[in-house]
């Protein structure tokens, strides 16, 4: 293939189709614990997090509830991945080899995010939410119907393989994927680009900036604790009887249990088998959704 702009236009417009194809076309397991909010700036300050009202009776005026302000900030990081395709590929005319490549730099970009979102969840033990608190721990700090301060736990405890139960019914999700840039595929393959005039490569990436932090930790519970009956049932009832401020019931429904693929068999005999190991009736079959997923190995 003679080396010019129209012909590498053409390659470059090849590469990106098979980039974005494949983007498009893979599959996410994340995309349900996630609230995504989009950033116009380095940084984003969640402020609302915690922040606790309940609906009261109208009699005289509207009372306006005082709210705590929290400074839980979300830093963007920028992302990205690079192939090279040398010159004698296109002198050759064997750049074509070269479109699975892009394509598995389009799947890569489309599950990067999980990436980030699940290695958060699973580092919520050391990692703080909008509390100071780590997002699951034993001590999050609530004021009770008398107004004091009292520690809440999110964390079953143990030492053994962790699992997570997590309320995914409201808007808001347990985790935030912040978005600033959108994974863009982008060329450097101009005659005069360095990359080209000194190493005879053209080079094709893509990149992007975003983050993932943690939302409301009364909406996941997290267990290291042996996966049973007992231990789901215990993270299930201290879910739903979990209470905000005030000591008002917050409402939660515990919707997805989370698992590594470890747990995946114990994880479906709880949930699915009709029966116990006893033989008696399994009540806590289809108690709530199972997600085992492969970036928690």
């Amino acid at each position: 293939m003679i080396v010019n702009r129209q012909n590498l236009a053409m390659a470059y417009t090849g590469f990106k189709t098979a980039f974005q194809q494949a983007f498009d076309g893979a599959t996410t397991d994340h995309d349900q614990i996630i609230t995504t909010i989009p950033s116009t700036t380095s940084q984003e300050t969640y402020a609302w997090l915690g922040n606790t009202s309940n609906f009261r009776e109208w009699i005289g005026d509207r009372v306006v509830q005082a709210l705590k302000q929290h400074d839980y900030t979300i830093k963007n990081k920028s992302f990205e991945m690079t192939v090279g395709v040398p010159r004698e590929a296109y002198e050759d005319d064997q750049y074509g080899i070269y479109a699975p490549m892009m394509s598995n730099m389009g799947q890569a970009a489309r599950e990067h995010p999980s990436t980030l979102v699940w290695n958060a969840l699973k580092n919520g033990f050391t990692n703080k939410c909008y509390d100071g608190q780590f997002f699951f721990d034993t001590d999050h700090p609530v004021l009770d119907a008398s107004g004091e301060e009292v520690s809440v736990s999110n964390f079953g405890g143990g030492a053994g393989t962790p699992w997570f139960l997590l309320d995914t019914t409201r808007y808001i999700k347990p985790l935030i994927l912040q978005n600033r840039k959108p994974y863009k595929f982008v060329a450097m393959d101009k005659e005069d680009d360095a990359n080209v005039f000194f190493k005879k490569e053209y080079v094709y990436g893509v990149d992007s900036r975003l983050n993932v932090g943690y939302s409301l930790w009364q909406l996941a519970y997290a267990s290291k604790q042996t996966l049973d009956a007992a231990s789901l049932n215990a993270a299930y009832t201290a879910m739903q009887t979990l209470k905000g401020d005030n000591g008002n019931l917050l409402g939660v429904r515990p919707k997805l249990l989370v698992v590594p693929p470890t747990l995946r068999t114990t994880a479906l005999e709880l949930l699915k088998a009709e029966r116990g190991a006893n033989g008696a009736t399994n009540i806590n079959r289809d108690l709530v959704d199972l997600l085992v997923t492969p970036w928690l190995a």
